[in-house]
């Protein structure tokens, strides 16, 4: 299943302010295969010993999924909502920005699975996350 490439500008209009807004999260890039997007490391997104906290990981995985998964089905039938998440945060950050890319595992009718893998500037791998969504079937007018 190819992902729906749509006008990322256009994407960022629809909707009022979110949490993408507060953590500085950005979508860069969309393609038939993956969504990609940054997230500053910074006051926003530090815990309280000034590393990245992984709730902001966490956060930037589900964005980046949950964006990617709506892009997978019609949006005029159904949309993706998250059933379950984890993450693995294999090493710390102190600054800089945060670059996550999307890829789905399984498109199915009725859930999806993503895989989410993080990195810092320099190419580190930072957090590796998987995403179950769940497909609903919107229900008629």
């Amino acid at each position: 299943m190819k992902l729906r490439v749509v006008d990322i500008e256009a994407m960022k209009r629809q909707g009022p302010p979110s949490l993408l807004d507060s953590l500085g999260i950005e979508i860069t890039r969309i393609t038939e295969d993956f969504i990609e997007g940054t997230m500053p490391v910074d006051h926003r997104t530090h815990q309280p010993l000034g590393m990245l906290h992984g709730g902001a990981s966490v956060a930037l995985a589900e964005t980046l999924g949950s964006i990617g998964a709506n892009l997978c089905v019609d949006p005029k039938t159904h949309y993706c909502v998250g059933l379950d998440i984890n993450a693995n945060h294999i090493s710390g950050m102190r600054s800089g920005i945060l670059t996550g890319i999307a890829k789905p595992l399984h498109v199915g009718r009725t859930t999806q699975v993503w895989e989410i893998r993080m990195t810092s500037d320099e190419g580190k791998l930072v957090c590796v996350s998987r995403l179950t969504m769940a497909v609903v079937a919107k229900k008629p007018a």
